[in-house]
Parts: structure tokens; sequence; C-alpha cells
């Protein structure tokens, strides 16, 4: 067993694990400051997490890859952490966070939409002013004043992503559209989507604190949603109608 700390969102979680591999996926994040929380996995957490991908990929008709314990219990680490952020008015969100001066901009989207490439139009159209944030899974803390958006280990199959934080100033769902145009929308309308992105956690209370969370979340920020094509011109539309 390995025992090591981490701050993330403002948050310092102590991790003891089985296997070293948790510690090298997380160790841009480590820290040597009081613990949080603490989150210890045992050889049954690693057994839920494989029984639970066998579970996803039959329902969707296909077989489950032989993943190693080491990568279970990666996931079991990012599953445990996500269930008490709510208690620190933080929750993991599904979606492509990138930095431009100072703000952070938030992309969401059905699998499969193109978060990653529209973000990457982004990176390209802007060049080093734009900062990737966090691809996959940032954490997103909700205070009285605003919304920040941070970077985590769990940044995507390409790794892309740094250790920051960003004012989040807008969210903008995603959809495949053969011509490029953005529109401010209501809560109402991008509430549904926000609640498929948010990680949402088993325990009953953490799950109320989320809903809450989330509802904070949707009335803090700009909302938009983005018809676009893979052309470099839907970073640039989106850009521009995004910035203020």
């Amino acid at each position: 067993m390995t025992t090591k700390k981490y701050r993330m969102a403002n948050t310092v979680i102590e991790v003891t694990s089985i296997y070293d591999k948790v510690h090298e996926y997380c160790k841009e994040y480590e820290t040597d400051e009081q613990a949080d929380f603490f989150v210890s996995i045992t050889s049954d957490d690693i057994v839920f997490e494989r029984e639970k991908t066998a579970r996803e990929y039959a329902y969707e008709g296909k077989s489950a890859p032989d993943h190693s314990e080491g990568v279970l219990e990666e996931t079991a680490v990012y599953r445990k952490i996500a269930e008490q952020m709510p208690k620190y008015d933080t929750f993991v969100f599904h979606g492509s966070v990138i930095a431009v001066d100072g703000h952070g901009f938030l992309f969401t989207a059905k699998s499969g939409t193109g978060k990653s490439t529209h973000t990457a139009l982004w990176r390209e159209y802007l060049g080093d002013k734009a900062i990737m944030v966090n691809d996959d899974k940032p954490m997103l803390k909700v205070t009285d004043s605003g919304v920040i958006a941070y970077g985590t280990p769990y940044n995507g199959k390409h790794r892309l992503g740094c250790k920051m934080s960003v004012p989040l100033k807008a969210i903008c769902i995603l959809t495949r559209g053969e011509k490029n145009s953005i529109v401010r929308i209501k809560k109402s309308e991008a509430y549904a989507m926000l609640l498929q992105q948010v990680y949402r956690p088993q325990d009953p209370l953490q799950m109320a604190k989320t809903l809450k969370l989330v509802d904070k979340l949707a009335a803090s920020v700009e909302l938009y949603k983005l018809a676009c094509n893979m052309d470099i011109e839907a970073a640039e539309v989106a850009y521009n109608a995004m910035k203020g």
C-alpha cells in the first residue's frame, strides 16, 4: 500500500492505494499539506470497477477491455474523490475547458460530438492565447462570486490539460451542424445536458448537494448552444460570440 496527498480544486485528498499507478497518474498534483479527506482502495473496489465496466460494455453489445488492476484502481480513486467533492462545493464535470485571456470556456456535448476537436480548433485559431485547462473531467467549484474551473489529473486519453484554475465565463453545448451558428440559451434549455454531464454521487445527501450546485452553476455563467462543423470557422464564430 502507498499513501500520498494531492491538491485538486483547492481541496487536499490523501489517497492510499494498492498499486503505484494511481500515484504516477496524479503526480503533478502532489502536496504535503494537511488532508481535507481520505480515500483508501481495497480489492473489493477494483472488483466493483471491473464488474461495472463489464455491465456497461454488455449494455452496448460490446466485450469489455481487459484492464489491469492498476488501471481499474485509478478509476476507483477517481470515483471516490468525485463522490466526496460536493461537500466542498465542487463537482466533476464531463467537458473540455479552455482558458483565454483569464476566462474559462467549457464545452460539453453527447459523446462523439467533438468537444476535444472543437477546443483543438480554438488552440489553432488563437494560438498561445488559448490554454487547455482540462480536456475531459475538470472540477468546477461554485462560490458566491462565481464558478472556478480547475484542471485535474483526469484529462482524457491524450492527457491534455494543466494544473491551473480559471474563472468560468461560459458553458457551450455543442451540436453537429453544416453551418456554424451560436445562440445564447436559457437555464431551462441547458439544464438537462448539465445534469447529464455532471458526476452524480450515489450518496443521496451528496446528490442533493450536487443538484443545488448545478442550479447555482446554471445561474452564474453564460449559457450557449453551438451548431458547428469541424472547420476552424467554428472556433472563430464561438469565440467572437462568447468573449463578450
